[in-house]
């Protein structure tokens, strides 16, 4: 399954900054791109895992007033170990890591990998971790 290309907007909500910094670190060198023949700039998924991998330590997050019982959160795959039975999967969504552990079987059947877009939903203890359909 090939990884898709991230639009640069896109690049930015997953990493939680704007779209000009994504085009300032793809013009650095600090993020793979590539143009279309349209004149788009894409970002190669694998390589916004790798950086999205690096980035460090997250913003703080503001005090939370309310919350509700489930939270889904965007993001790209940064990273999948896998052993007989069990996945690792950990995600970048903004500046949340996210990590999720679910059957082999699970994380096959979704193709997950570094680069993928996910859905990761959070309920209690448990993260799932969906894909949604556009990608």
């Amino acid at each position: 399954m090939a990884v898709a290309g991230f639009k640069i907007g896109e690049a930015a909500e997953l990493l939680g900054v704007s779209p000009d910094t994504v085009r300032r670190w793809a013009d650095a060198g600090k993020i793979g791109s590539a143009r279309e023949p349209g004149g788009r700039r894409l970002i190669d998924g694998e390589a916004l895992a790798r950086f999205a991998g690096t980035m460090g330590a997250a913003p703080t997050a503001p005090p939370v007033a309310s919350q509700s019982a489930r939270n889904r959160f965007t993001g790209i795959v940064t990273r999948v170990v896998k052993d007989t039975v069990m996945a690792q999967v950990e995600v970048q969504a903004g500046p949340h890591r996210i990590v999720s552990l679910i059957s082999r079987e699970a994380a096959d059947e979704l193709g997950l990998a570094p680069g993928v877009l996910v859905v990761a939903a959070v309920k209690a203890t448990n993260v799932i971790v969906e894909r949604p359909s556009s990608h």
